[in-house]
């Protein structure tokens, strides 16, 4: 299976919002925050100097990442993949390619809050090297009790 990674365009826009509510419903609930930043993604994340990414099978969507630009550095964030295809590291390519991405970029880290519920993610970010930092009292997310950092 062929995954091409591709930036973000306007008429995948719909694809980012969607598949982000339905994993944040599954696993939690949509914050306003979140709602903001997924209705106005254009606005909030891409005109602000972040980035917004899309995996391609077979030229259908099938997962998407944000980088966030954010008062610290950047946010690796709004990470989703399509139920159909998750099971095939989808998730943990796009990852890589956020990192590869940052570097080329010359950044020096990347910032991840998540939350300890979701076990199997907290395990893929500490195998890709972030680790654990403290999270701070204003952090964006009520849901987030973890934060990391990816040295770069």
């Amino acid at each position: 299976m062929e995954i091409e990674i591709i930036p973000y365009e306007d008429r995948y826009k719909t694809y980012f919002r969607d598949l982000n509510i339905a994993w944040l419903k599954k696993h939690f609930y949509v914050e306003d925050h979140d709602s903001d930043v997924l209705e106005n993604a254009k606005e909030y994340i891409i005109d602000n100097g972040g980035f917004i990414f899309f995996a391609l099978i077979n030229n259908k969507i099938a997962g998407t990442v944000a980088l966030m630009n954010e008062k610290e550095g950047f946010e690796l964030s709004k990470m989703a993949v399509i139920p159909e295809f998750q099971g095939f590291k989808i998730g943990q390519q796009l990852m890589h390619y956020c990192i590869d991405f940052a570097k080329n970029k010359g950044w020096k880290k990347l910032i991840i809050y998540s939350s300890t519920i979701l076990e199997n993610a907290i395990y893929i970010y500490r195998k890709f090297g972030f680790k654990e930092v403290e999270l701070e009292k204003d952090c964006p997310y009520l849901r987030s009790d973890i934060k990391m950092v990816l040295e770069l």
